[in-house]
C-alpha cells in the first residue's frame, strides 16, 4: 500500500500541475466581424454595381491572433439562406440564373494582428465571355478565421445591378 501511495501521489500532483493554466493558452473564442464600425461597407440591402469597384470596409478582431478572411459573392436568385443574414431586403422574384456573377477570394491578415481594418478595393466586371452578368439578389458572404482555426461568418443580402 505504501508503494502505491508513493507512486500515485506524485503522479496525481504531476497531472494537476500540468493541467493548471493550460486553459489560458488555448484559444477558445471565435473571431469577430464588426460591420457597425464607421464607414463599414457593404451592409445588408446595399447595392453593388457591375463594371465598378467598391471598398470593402470591415473591422475584424480576435482575442489572440487573426489569420485570414475570405469573400464569397454569389447569386441568391432562389432565395436560399445561410442563416447569418439578419436583414430582410426586398427580394426580386425567384429566377433561373443565365450568367450569374461569382467571386471567391481569400486574403491573409498580417501576422500578429488582433485587430484588422479592411480597406480592400474589389473590382466587379460587367460580364464575362457569356455576356453581361445577371442583375438581382446576391449574397455577400464574409468568413473570418483566426490562427487557431476558429471561424465566424457573416452573410449579407445585397443587390447587384448595372447602371
Amino acid at each position: 500500500m505504501k508503494n502505491l501511495t508513493a507512486i500515485f501521489i506524485p503522479l496525481f500532483l504531476l497531472i494537476i500541475f500540468n493541467s493548471c493554466g493550460k486553459d489560458e493558452e488555448i484559444d477558445k473564442e471565435k473571431p469577430i466581424i464588426n460591420l457597425t464600425a464607421q464607414d463599414a461597407f457593404p451592409l445588408s440591402c446595399d447595392t453593388l454595381y457591375f463594371g465598378e469597384s467598391f471598398d470593402l470596409k470591415a473591422l475584424f478582431s480576435d482575442n489572440v491572433e487573426l489569420g485570414s478572411f475570405s469573400i464569397d459573392i454569389h447569386n441568391n436568385f432562389d432565395h436560399h439562406s445561410h442563416s447569418t443574414e439578419v436583414a430582410e431586403c426586398n427580394p426580386d422574384p425567384i429566377k433561373t440564373p443565365i450568367t450569374p456573377f461569382l467571386y471567391i477570394e481569400e486574403y491573409d491578415i498580417p501576422t500578429g494582428q488582433t485587430e484588422y481594418q479592411t480597406n480592400l478595393s474589389i473590382s466587379i466586371p460587367s460580364g464575362d465571355e457569356n455576356g453581361l452578368f445577371d442583375e438581382g439578389d446576391y449574397h455577400f458572404f464574409i468568413s473570418l478565421t483566426d490562427k487557431e482555426g476558429w471561424s465566424k461568418q457573416k452573410g449579407l443580402n445585397i443587390k447587384m445591378l448595372h447602371r
